[in-house]
């Protein structure tokens, strides 16, 4: 197959992927692997490898940018990463303090109002790729419409064994009762995390695994997972628009079980105590069968609905 046929015929896939996608999620989160892999198939440095995988990093804040995405996360060098070899490390730190300077003065992160933000151990990299990261964030600490998270030295273990830390600490100094540990007492010590949970997690390069990241807010939230092979640098609008699906169709499965689970529940006990769970069957009516509401009152309009069943 010629390169212009191959081409068409991606061009013609994206625009049927993107008339299916109605929707998108609000946090995408992605482990960008394959980039040394990439780069030893093509004969190439692993240097080589980082720079193509940087692309496609723009790329992809592009899509996300389109399809209404409100925060992306990159998993952009763990806390294992530090065991890589010293040049390796030093060439990466180095692309990664230049494309933050550039992201902090491109137009397209202005015009689209992108804030950019690290995530992770930061104090644990070199001095001056810590001054490019608060350069990128104090350029960009005003805007809003889409959060861009590099997470940089981070490990989700470290994460959450700060967190427990911290609270301990603070039962410790008598400051909390540890009956008041609760989940939005523990994301207030994730200070330095996402906004937001995560709705969808994209790993390229063929690897079936979450690989410690995010465990909190990925986890927690039952993050809908898409995994390719494509090694990043290789990662296209087509794969993107894939994963949106994927998150889609999840998203749809689990409304479908909400809404039969509320439904059950208000055909087994009933009473005005179950507005709650009625409310969900109303809200999520569509995606239940066709005459699955037949006898059950979904309203408010009678001050004590019961099931007829």
């Amino acid at each position: 197959m010629s390169s212009r046929t191959r081409t068409l015929l991606n061009r013609t896939y994206e625009r049927l992927l993107q008339r299916e996608v109605d929707g998108a999620p609000s946090h995408v989160a992605v482990i960008q692997d394959g980039n040394r892999r990439y780069a030893d198939e093509h004969g190439k440095d692993a240097a080589d490898g980082h720079r193509a995988g940087a692309e496609t990093t723009e790329a992809v804040l592009d899509w996300c940018a389109e399809c209404g995405v409100e925060e992306l996360t990159l998993y952009t060098f763990s806390t294992e990463n530090f065991d890589r070899p010293a040049g390796e490390r030093e060439h990466l730190f180095e692309m990664l303090e230049e494309k933050l300077h550039e992201f902090a003065e491109a137009d397209r992160v202005h015009e689209s109002e992108v804030r950019i933000r690290a995530i992770g151990e930061t104090d644990r990299l070199p001095d001056s790729l810590r001054d490019a990261i608060d350069y990128a964030e104090r350029r960009t600490r005003a805007y809003d419409e889409l959060t861009l998270n590099i997470a940089l030295a981070y490990g989700g273990r470290t994460e959450l064994l700060g967190a427990a830390r911290n609270a301990a600490r603070a039962v410790e100094s008598g400051d909390l009762a540890p009956g008041d540990i609760d989940v939005e007492e523990v994301e207030h010590r994730l200070a330095n995390g996402p906004a937001r949970d995560v709705d969808l997690i994209i790993r390229t390069g063929g690897d079936e695994r979450t690989s410690n990241f995010l465990p909190w807010h990925a986890n927690g939230n039952e993050a809908a997972v898409f995994f390719c092979t494509p090694y990043w640098p290789a990662f296209a609008k087509k794969d993107f628009l894939r994963a949106i699906r994927t998150y889609e169709s999840r998203e749809h499965s689990w409304r479908r079980t909400r809404a039969r689970r509320a439904l059950a529940l208000v055909r087994a006990v009933g009473g005005a105590e179950l507005d709650e769970a009625r409310a969900i069957v109303e809200r999520l009516a569509e995606y239940l069968p066709r005459g699955a509401l037949d006898g059950i009152e979904t309203t408010d309009t009678d001050p004590d609905p019961v099931a007829s069943d």
